[in-house]
């Protein structure tokens, strides 16, 4: 640590820390715009000037390291005169169009402007004009003319996206911020670039011209759409909301979100909204009810299949992007009327998996603590777009040394470097871990498992073992595609053992942004119960599903779309219409995230409860009061709940920690080889993961959420007699479709990789198995 003055006041730093960072500590305001706490240091807006004693000129104070002994004046004569001087050439080329400004009201020009600007300008000459560039469906850049050329949203995306799609060309007032050839940006994380800009350059182009920034009201939320749980800060207007922002969290998501959470909003008042209940009549057609009448319909309904069916007849689908409080009592009811076929998990498919794993599968580890691992296997993860903000705290851990390999079945760019890869077909996962488990115990002396004595580790898997061997704080992360898998259990057993091998800790990266708390809510199959998976495959009499749209949410939609068409009796507790219609007997509106309370446990096991951000939505209704009422309809005990609070209190008794468990009970052992044929290899794309963002419009043109294709390896192509750009016609057990082929060489060899949850691949069924090909 260092010791120096400024503003007379004393103050230590560490060394190699900027003056900036001191005087923050200090909380002296020093004016800037270029700067910013989580990226590097620019130095070209010069605003920041300061005067140091027995230096000749101001100096940047975010680019002058402290040393012992300095002196700083932030308010001098000469460090006031410097920044006036910088404002002035900063505001030469700016157009006076604040009053047309998204930015205004938050604008950090606007603000520097009053005490550091004049109230009249000596420019005389023309201000220039910058043509706005395209950037895709997210970001404006109709304002362009207004950039100051900080730099910031450079550096986001080099620095946080991990990719630099944006970039200054040009010298001097020519100098111009533009995308590369005239790409659009499609980063994951691109809108953070909006946030950090300082002026109103970059704007978000669905909100653009919507509402001023002191109309909204803010409130505090928490994102459904991954295990992060990010915190945000919902922007409503008239109870309307109309933008989403970061809300900043050091523990969770710092003060970035992604683009899922920050414009999946959209999708909230789409024609497809739910408005009112709903019953389907005799006659197959839909019919607007009151709440009093569509309830009624569902008690008589439940009471019809009980009486002549038996209550484990009776089945409950939840989802991960349900609160607490929903789960809580969607179990509580549907284990009062008799049946423990309760189940949230739709896209995980092993029925041995609860076995498996005892207790609650979680991170393992605080979120925070991903940025302090020195070596890291993520198995199973497509980590970019299951787990945005979690890849970027793995790629700055990278810059400082961390090491992070991949065993995965198609070899997605994290956009960090790799330490080593092992990719392989879906059923290989398992064997692909014990190859790594052997060479970690050749390597170290231990002792090879009896039921890994015939494998021989591969190059790949040598050089995984050797990273892991080397690592003090190291993590083996298990992601969605791997818990999803049909061998969900084996992979956990094998993951377990080379976590132990290693000295590592093991960890889920759940899916969802409640998973972790619908295991807490016991949301989960009890004794003699159903897994969502046996509920479809085993067509029941009746189904109560709620949040969840089967035929996209589940890993074979098309089957799923069959059992509850088949069922007797289906209600829906759904925000949209299009979600149930084709199955339901009565559909019922229920509050998305913003609309009610609740509470989402993140991956690490941190509750966090939120308020409703806006109105409900015509006759919508929260989801926790919806269920409550029902109870007390079939006249049950225990739903008297008269707040969300009073349920999340229920579910958290005892703590949260003493019940979040990794321990694998599976043995470790080696899948069996699969039959000749392809294997798919499914991902859910980041756009398509749920209700709500499947119906955001700018999220779905994007190019992550074009049209799917079946994608392959050259060799696999060629093996086949195929190109690039043939059409395909795809075959699995259960149906067919046509797509174009792609070429793609991150697909494991003898795989074809088609995306899931989309209505053009849901005749495919599940998402692992065989597939043949030919040519259409």
């Amino acid at each position: 640590m260092v010791e120096l003055t400024i503003d007379g006041i004393k103050v230590e730093a560490p060394e190699g820390s900027m003056v900036i960072q001191a005087a923050h500590k200090l909380g002296v305001y020093v004016p800037h715009f270029c700067y910013h706490k989580k990226l590097s240091v620019a130095a070209n807006c010069r605003m920041c000037l300061v005067d140091v004693e027995k230096a000749p000129k101001a100096l940047p104070a975010c680019a002058t390291p402290v040393t012992n002994g300095m002196v700083v004046h932030t308010r001098s004569e000469k460090a006031i005169a410097a920044q006036k001087s910088v404002m002035e050439f900063l505001l030469i080329n700016h157009p006076l169009d604040c009053p047309v400004c998204d930015q205004g009201g938050e604008c950090q020009l606007q603000d520097l402007a009053v005490g550091y600007g004049s109230s009249a300008s000596r420019y005389q000459e023309e201000k220039r004009v910058v043509v706005a560039k395209e950037m895709g469906p997210l970001i404006s850049t109709d304002g362009m003319q207004r950039c100051i050329h900080c730099t910031r949203c450079v550096r986001v995306g080099q620095e946080i996206g991990g990719i630099m799609e944006v970039g200054m060309i040009n010298r001097g007032e020519h100098s111009e911020i533009t995308t590369f050839v005239g790409k659009a940006v499609e980063s994951e994380l691109s809108g953070n670039m909006i946030d950090v800009c300082p002026v109103g350059a970059l704007l978000s182009k669905p909100f653009k011209f919507t509402a001023r920034t002191w109309e909204m009201a803010r409130r505090r939320s928490v994102s459904p759409h991954d295990s992060l749980g990010a915190n945000l800060v919902v922007q409503t207007k008239l109870d309307r909301v109309l933008r989403v922002v970061p809300f900043e969290n050091d523990d969770i998501n710092e003060c970035w979100i992604s683009d899922r959470d920050r414009f999946s909003y959209e999708g909230l008042y789409t024609q497809d909204r739910l408005a009112h209940p709903m019953v389907k009549g005799e006659d197959g057609q839909w019919r607007e009810a009151s709440w009093t009448d569509a309830l009624q319909a569902v008690v008589h309904g439940f009471n019809t299949v009980r009486e002549q069916f038996g209550p484990e007849q009776i089945g409950a689908i939840g989802s991960p992007v349900a609160t607490v409080e929903e789960l809580a009592l969607l179990g509580r009811l549907v284990r009062a009327l008799g049946s423990e076929n309760i189940d949230f998990r739709l896209r995980s498919i092993d029925p041995a998996f609860d076995q498996a794993v005892t207790g609650v599968p979680w991170l393992g580890m605080p979120v925070a603590e991903l940025n302090q691992l020195d070596r890291v296997l993520v198995v199973g993860s497509f980590l970019r777009k299951d787990h945005p903000l979690m890849a970027q705290r793995l790629r700055q851990a990278v810059k400082h040394g961390t090491q992070v390999s991949f065993i995965d079945s198609a070899a997605e760019d994290p956009l960090f470097p790799v330490a080593s890869r092992m990719t392989v077909a879906p059923s290989a996962l398992p064997n692909a871990l014990a190859e790594v488990l052997v060479a970690l115990a050749q390597a170290g002396g231990q002792t090879v498992p009896d039921v890994f004595a015939d494998v021989t580790p591969s190059e790949a898997a040598g050089r995984i073992a050797a990273s892991l061997q080397s690592g003090e704080r190291v993590a083996v992360l298990l992601g969605n595609m791997a818990v999803g898998s049909d061998q969900a259990s084996l992979i956990a057993a094998n993951a377990a053992a080379l976590a132990k091998s290693a000295n590592a800790k093991l960890g889920f990266l759940t899916p969802g942004g409640n998973t972790v708390g619908g295991y807490l809510a016991g949301a989960t199959p009890g004794r003699g119960g159903l897994t969502a998976e046996q509920m479809l495959q085993q067509p029941l009499k009746a189904y109560l599903v709620v949040h969840a749209e089967p035929t996209l949410d589940s890993d074979n939609g098309a089957r799923a779309l069959e059992a509850l068409k088949g069922a007797g009796f289906a209600v829906a507790l759904t925000s949209f219409r299009s979600a149930a219609e084709d199955w339901a007997d009565v559909m019922l509106p229920i509050s998305p995230f913003t609309e009610t309370s609740g509470t989402f446990v993140n991956a690490e096991g941190r509750a966090q409860s939120f308020k409703g951000v806006a109105a409900p939505f015509a006759d919508t209704r929260p989801g926790w009061k919806v269920l409550r009422v029902l109870g007390n309809l079939f006249e049950l005990q225990g739903f008297d709940d008269e707040t969300s609070e009073s349920i999340r209190d229920i579910v958290m008794v005892g703590g949260i920690e003493s019940r979040l468990s990794n321990e694998v009970s599976a043995a470790p052992g080696l899948s069996a080889a699969q039959p000749g044929g392809l294997e798919r290899v499914a991902d859910v794309p980041i756009y398509r993961s749920d209700a709500l963002v499947r119906r955001s419009m700018p999220l779905q043109e994007t190019a992550a959420s074009q049209a799917p294709r079946a994608r392959m390896a050259a060799g696999t192509l060629a093996g086949l007699g195929l190109a690039s750009g043939d059409a395909l016609r795809i075959s699995s057990g259960q149906g067919q479709v046509v797509l174009p082929a792609q070429e793609d060489e991150t697909v494991a060899p003898g795989c074809v990789r088609i995306a899931t949850a989309f209505n053009e691949t849901l005749a495919l069924g599940s998402g692992f198995g065989q597939l043949t090909v030919e040519r259409a």
